[in-house]
């Protein structure tokens, strides 16, 4: 984070594009486009940029109060996914002599443009607009020379063919703002570019764009299905009741998906008192819901091993390759959240089957507590992450 004096000196710079100012402390909309603004860095200064709460617009601070709320409202800018994909910040409040400020810290991201509400957000000098279709593309340039998530690189042997352009017309409407479409001129390539679902350096589409609108990815990506089995035991020995790989475009992977929850998952009503009961069952659907959508979201999709997903007469199994990542440990798991898949996050949240971000695993343990059920029980090394749902008692 930034230090006092270098904010000071920051602050007393009226002409920077490096710092917004403002004396509001409840202005999330404009919060949103700053951090959505200097994340893009279209000036590429590859520096930090600064929203500073409890400033007026001389650069002096206005004697704000820098409540913990504050700082926790501050911080939620990233986790309720309205700006995407995810940038990435810091929240402090420091110190000065003249008054305490709140100060929001944006650091350059590698998978521009974002967008907040569907609109990409620049810094032009020191005020910040929407951009021009041609300043959009200076921001996918800059992407395609630094991306580094795997899901943003190009599929070399991949071309336009591949994807499903109805497909993408249909989630365009959800992800980008109605008039930015309106006022649109821009090839099919160029839009899918924009989005990070092409390459228009190689002409090939990205990993996400083959996940998300692929006719089939599976002959890109070799371990992009999940393996289902419905067992009558406890074992892996047994003969399967039902089997099946399930892939396609990730749409139709999940509401396969949630289809075969709401088949295999039974409910029954439980008396609680004399007069009173209540609907419970072998599992919470919102729980196994969220690991499948946690595994999807975060598995490495490097790896030719699937997912896998194996409902046994006790439990539920659910195997992501690809075990933890950045900053998540054991110990961190239900605090903590970095994206393998950045683009493939961003658009789970645009499809409806994310909310928030980072509050996945908390939700499922809640269910589970809810219905009555053990605990999940997870395990992780490197290579892998396992979650055992177990199945309540009757």
């Amino acid at each position: 984070m930034i230090t006092q004096q270098e904010l000071i000196a920051l602050m007393a710079d009226l002409e920077s594009d490096r710092i917004e100012r403002t004396e509001s402390t409840n202005k999330t909309d404009k919060f949103c486009q700053a951090v959505c603004a200097f994340a893009n860095d279209l000036p590429n200064h590859k520096q930090p940029g600064y929203l500073v709460i409890g400033v007026d617009k001389h650069g002096q601070p206005t004697g704000i109060d820098v409540t913990e709320q504050l700082l926790e409202k501050l911080g939620a800018l990233r986790s309720d996914g309205n700006i995407q994909p995810l940038p990435v910040i810091s929240v402090a409040k420091i110190y000065l002599d003249s008054g305490d400020v709140a100060v929001v810290e944006v650091q350059p991201s590698d998978l521009p443009p974002l967008r907040y509400k569907g609109q990409v957000w620049i810094r032009v000098g020191p005020r910040k607009a929407t951009a021009s279709e041609q300043e959009e593309r200076i921001l996918t340039e800059k992407r395609i020379s630094k991306a580094r998530s795997y899901d943003a690189s190009p599929v070399g042997e991949a071309n336009l063919d591949d994807l499903s352009l109805a497909q993408f017309q249909a989630y365009r409407q959800e992800v980008v703002d109605a008039e930015v479409i309106a006022a649109n001129h821009r090839s099919v390539d160029d839009q899918l570019a924009s989005l990070r679902f092409f390459d228009n350096r190689n002409h090939v589409p990205t990993v996400s764009g083959l996940l998300l609108f692929g006719k089939n990815p599976r002959y890109y990506l070799p371990g992009a299905y999940i393996q289902y089995l419905k067992l009558p035991g406890d074992s892996l020995t047994d003969r399967p009741d039902d089997q099946a790989e399930i892939s396609g475009d990730l749409l139709g992977v999940l509401r396969e998906l949630d289809a075969r929850i709401k088949a295999n998952n039974q409910t029954w009503l439980e008396q609680t008192s004399a007069l009173r009961e209540k609907n419970v069952s072998d599992y919470p659907d919102v729980a196994i819901r969220e690991i499948l959508l946690n595994a999807v979201m975060h598995r490495d999709y490097q790896s030719n091993t699937p997912i896998k997903l194996y409902w046994f007469t006790d439990r539920i199994e659910i195997h992501s390759p690809g075990g933890l990542y950045g900053e998540v440990t054991p110990d961190t798991l239900e605090r903590r959240s970095s994206y393998r898949n950045p683009v493939l996050a961003e658009a789970m949240k645009a499809l409806g089957y994310v909310n928030r971000y980072g509050y996945g695993i908390q939700r499922a343990k809640s269910a589970m507590e809810k219905n009555g059920s053990d605990p999940i029980h997870f395990e992780m090394d490197d290579r892998t992450f396992l979650a055992v749902l177990p199945g309540r008692a009757t």
